[in-house]
């Protein structure tokens, strides 16, 4: 009877430390074991998960307490379950994952004609992400193992994400997007989850390709060494611990892809874009004279156009322009055809929409980063 009420004791003042925003340790359910203990993992601070079997305390709700789902676990040593949250509080998780897994009819309308003047860099992406999963037998044949990852990188603007919408149109697999911003979770723990599970359903999957926008919000050199430095590390060491063992014998054969994009290639960690993680690396400059020609023509293609339309001049001026500052110029003018109640887009509306978007501050903008780095 002693050592009930003590065990009420310990329950009640727990519960009052999570009433009163005690910190706590987020983990994450591996099995339930019987009424009361269950396995569950927490991170570390070098990323990696460690087991334990611990006691979860009676006022925890056991319709959430199920394998994967997020939890709040006591500080050590007993590292007992306080607390299960919701799928929607824990913002991670199997249902999490799966949210990420772009359906076959949500798919980017986006095919590899509409990105226009970046031949080389489709032939690169194709080659190294679909021709791996449609025909793994010519890389079998040869003996050596496809590249793990592409690594998409260049000026905002010059199509690398347009690229990865094109091949999750036309790859005949799961395509799974995923941003980096939303791989630095608000609790402990959350993102590395997260980027397990991402993998574990993409494996499951399998063939499939997973595209990480904006890495360098989680993949960046550390700089310093607060909690959320901390925490981002944790989450690059699982991106990098899951890439070298897609299958679980350190090679990448089990049909899961991995493109990147990144505007400051600069600032990522050496130790992601070193050979065997990040295998190719597909550069987007501005585009030249000839791209940017190809670009209005795609651009303005489903427009009205005037007779007097020369898309090739605007083409040959010197100006920096990316691909979507382009297509910025065949919007204005089609909007300044719009306002004037006509039916076709003339000359005048293409100088001043052409106008309109050379004056912006950002147009232009030369990223003066070592892409050769």
């Amino acid at each position: 009877m002693a050592q009930l009420r003590r065990e009420v004791r310990s329950t009640e003042e727990a519960l009052k430390g999570v009433q009163q925003d005690t910190p706590l340790v987020v983990g994450h359910v591996v099995e339930i074991v019987g009424e009361d203990h269950a396995v569950v993992e927490e991170e570390t601070d070098d990323g990696s998960p460690h087991g334990y079997y611990v006691r979860v305390h009676g006022a925890v709700d056991r319709a959430r307490l199920k394998p994967s789902a997020t939890v709040l676990l006591h500080a050590s040593p007993s590292h007992a379950v306080l607390e299960a949250l919701p799928v929607d509080a824990a913002g991670e998780g199997a249902a999490a994952a799966s949210s990420l897994l772009v359906a076959e009819g949500e798919r980017p309308g986006v095919t590899y004609d509409d990105v226009a003047g970046c031949e080389a860099q489709k032939r690169e992406v194709r080659e190294a992400v679909e021709l791996p999963l449609t025909h793994p037998e010519l890389f079998a044949r040869v003996g050596v193992d496809p590249p793990r990852g592409v690594l998409l990188c260049g000026p905002p603007g010059t199509g690398k994400t347009m690229l990865a919408r094109a091949v999750a149109h036309h790859a005949s697999a799961a395509f799974f997007r995923v941003s980096g911003a939303a791989l630095v979770g608000k609790f402990l723990g959350e993102g590395p989850q997260m980027v397990r599970d991402v993998f574990r359903l993409a494996r499951e999957k399998a063939p499939s390709i997973i595209f990480i926008d904006e890495v360098d919000a989680v993949a960046a050199a550390a700089t310093s060494d607060s909690g959320a430095d901390r925490e981002v590390r944790r989450v690059l060491v699982e991106l990098l611990a899951q890439m070298d063992g897609f299958d679980g014998d350190g090679r990448a054969g089990d049909g899961v892809r991995v493109i990147m994009a990144t505007n400051r290639p600069d600032t990522l960690d050496p130790a992601l874009l070193r050979p065997g993680r990040l295998d190719r690396r597909v550069e987007f400059p501005l585009p030249d004279r000839r791209q940017r020609r190809l670009v209005f023509r795609a651009c303005a293609a489903g427009m009205s156009l005037d007779g007097g339309v020369d898309l090739e001049s605007l083409a040959a001026r010197h100006d920096r322009m990316s691909a979507a500052e382009i297509a910025a110029v065949c919007f204005e003018a089609g909007m300044r055809a719009v306002r004037g109640d006509r039916p076709v887009v003339t000359s005048e509306d293409f100088e001043e929409g052409y106008r309109a978007v050379a004056k912006r501050p950002e147009c232009g903008a030369y990223y003066e980063l070592s892409y050769d780095s």
